[in-house]
């Protein structure tokens, strides 16, 4: 999965017109049944069975600039919106298509009368509040670095932000060529398979639980069940990759037990967070995995979590922003 930059500034009165007309209203299949192939539209109906998508879609620029970026983008990609100095929302590639007289039917054209022809749909979107410049610091970019055209990120970038982000792919039309590549690259790899677990790490970890469980039961800061240490573990309000030296060393609030449960996995993969007044959010996007709703609802919901503190807020925000999977802005 490759990470792609795509810059869209809602400042700007035509670009949020765009947004509000594909992204905000998501764009009915069969209100343009006359303009899309056949094909097109089935690939989509199966993707996105209640017959609507979020879409967007790049200009070949100026001398055709876009198209060898266009062609390293796949379905099965994540998409980061930027605008502003800020990332604000994202999703996977669904499905990707080229058809002007759509784009020109939903997005006009631009002032060199070219539109956005190199289409795509998104799902699993969700909305973030990322300054560009810890994007900047977290990739080693140059600090004046800006994302000024449609580009797709290497593969080293690419992972960083997946696994440090939290990046769930969605429902995509992975292509048969893809998969047939994966499955040889896999079979062709002869790296270590197993990464040596750093001392120092091991022994944060050891005192954070210490501190954290002090006896051989504890609760889990989510759902309030009391359980055997085993079942908890010492689990990272902010990610731990990201965190400075201090907020690592700040054993007092940087982390919480978490039952191994679930509450754990839910708050990791971003499903629930913990708002302002310490009461546990759920995420829109945890309706579409009906185990992870269900168990939601039964332990989760509307809980108070007694761990959350002024102290550790910061970390919460951070989690708000970067991991949990909020509803897209509007």
């Amino acid at each position: 999965m490759r990470i792609v930059m795509q810059p869209a500034r809602r400042s700007e009165k035509d670009v949020e017109q765009h947004y509000q007309d594909t992204i905000v209203h998501p764009v009915v299949f069969d209100d343009h049944a006359d303009l899309l192939e056949a094909s097109t539209i089935d690939q989509l109906k199966q993707l996105f069975p209640d017959g609507q998508a979020q879409m967007w879609g790049v200009v070949p620029g100026k001398k055709n600039v876009n198209v060898s970026r266009i062609n390293k983008m796949h379905p099965g990609d994540w998409v980061f919106f930027s605008g502003d100095k800020r990332i604000y929302f994202g999703g996977t590639i669904a499905l990707m298509w080229r058809n002007k007289e759509l784009a020109t039917r939903l997005w006009g054209t631009d002032p060199a009368g070219s539109t956005w022809e190199y289409m795509y749909a998104l799902s699993g979107t969700r909305g973030f509040d990322i300054p560009v410049e810890e994007i900047r610091t977290l990739l080693g970019w140059n600090p004046n670095r800006n994302i000024m055209g449609i580009s797709v990120l290497n593969e080293g970038e690419s992972d960083t932000l997946q696994t440090l982000l939290t990046l769930d792919t969605a429902t995509a039309a992975l292509e048969l060529a893809d998969a047939a590549q994966e499955e040889a690259a896999v079979a062709a790899f002869d790296g270590a398979l197993e990464r040596t677990a750093q001392r120092a790490h091991r022994g944060e970890q050891a005192a954070l639980k210490r501190r954290l469980l002090q006896g051989s039961t504890g609760q889990c800061a989510l759902c309030g069940r009391t359980l055997p240490g085993t079942f908890l573990i010492a689990a990272h309000i902010k990610k731990r990759a990201m965190c400075s030296d201090d907020e690592k060393r700040d054993l007092a609030n940087i982390a919480m037990l978490a039952c191994t449960f679930g509450c754990d996995a839910v708050y990791e993969h971003g499903y629930v967070t913990v708002t302002p007044e310490g009461i546990v959010q759920v995420s829109p996007l945890a309706a579409e995995v009906p185990e992870v709703e269900a168990y939601i609802q039964e332990r989760l919901e509307g809980r108070t979590v007694s761990w959350w503190t002024p102290s550790r807020e910061t970390y919460y925000l951070w989690h708000r922003t970067h991991t949990f999977k909020a509803t897209p802005p509007l």
